[in-house]
């Protein structure tokens, strides 16, 4: 999110770009992008792949731990280990194969400060020659706080909507990428914000400055235009998962008739949120997904015609 200067900018340019998704078949010819998944993927992998295409652009993809040797990330080390092959012959040959590359990792949601060093991008970003995209990293989601906002700007009937990022109910520990991306999106845009989540639940009180922070689930959702609902575990208790509110699960008796909901999937139902609601005109899920193409297409763009 803080790559971009002008954010409503970026939102006109994936406006454009979704009215017409191949208008710039010509950028890509000839050029590849690399995609590195640390973890699983169904929406990243395919939309970054989507959107690549629709540029004219081939696309690599590796899944570190199944299709590649296990990578030493670590300066100085013996490897006489587990590990194969040093993170640094690894993106230096990936940034010989690629033009751009994408690189998508989890947090160990063991220890807060090591993974806000984030290691993996830091890592790529050092040592690749080319560009490097954040699919995902330890504590944000840049991409699908794009595909939100997009989503927000598409359904919002209002100058200033009321959105609402509310805490729920999961059996694991999640990272915070997303709700921390999301918040940092809400800065940019003119909206009521608010979070809501039971105490000890609240994000970084670095992130969290300025934001308005509600325990009450069913009073931040009143005269909500837009309920986002993600689990993320504890900031404070880094990691840890909290069992005790599983009624915050999203349930359309909580939400007014109007109000829009979000998820950035995948998503538990019946946990995270009912069917009654997942089902119901009122879900913008498959929206926020189909905006995922966009929001990293955007990003290709300005890379691609960064030289013309």
């Amino acid at each position: 999110m803080h790559d971009v200067a002008d954010p409503k900018a970026h939102l006109d340019l994936m406006k454009t770009i979704k009215s017409e998704p191949l208008a710039d078949k010509h950028l890509g010819e000839g050029k590849t992008l690399g995609l590195v998944f640390f973890n699983p993927s169904l929406r990243t992998r395919l939309s970054s792949q989507k959107a690549a295409k629709n540029l004219g652009m081939e696309v690599l993809v590796m899944n570190v731990g199944s299709d590649g040797w296990a990578l030493e990330m670590e300066d100085g080390v013996v490897m006489n280990g587990t590990t194969q092959e040093h993170i640094k012959e690894a993106v230096g040959v990936l940034s010989t194969y690629c033009d751009i590359i994408g690189v998508r990792s989890f947090g160990a949601l063991t220890d807060s400060e090591e993974d806000e060093k984030e290691k993996v991008l830091s890592a790529f970003d050092l040592h690749a020659t080319v560009p490097i995209i954040s699919l995902e990293s330890a504590t944000g989601h840049p991409l699908q706080a794009w595909a939100d906002m997009l989503t927000i700007v598409e359904n919002s009937t209002k100058p200033r909507p009321k959105v609402v990022l509310t805490w729920a109910p999961h059996p694991k520990a999640l990272p915070q990428a997303v709700a921390n991306s999301f918040v940092d999106a809400m800065k940019c845009m003119d909206a009521d914000f608010v979070v809501a989540c039971p105490e000890g639940m609240e994000l970084s009180p670095e992130r969290m400055k300025g934001v308005e922070v509600i325990h009450n689930q069913e009073e931040a959702f009143q005269n909500a235009d837009f309920v986002y609902a993600k689990n993320w575990s504890s900031y404070s208790d880094y990691g840890a998962v909290n069992t005790e509110n599983n009624h915050w699960t999203v349930s359309s008796e909580k939400l007014d008739p109007e109000t829009k909901f979000m998820h950035c999937l995948p998503v538990r139902r019946n946990v995270v949120v009912a069917d009654t609601v997942l089902d119901s005109p009122a879900s913008l899920v498959l929206q926020q997904a189909e905006n995922r193409v966009y929001s990293m297409q955007a990003v290709l763009h300005k890379l691609l015609s960064h030289g013309e």
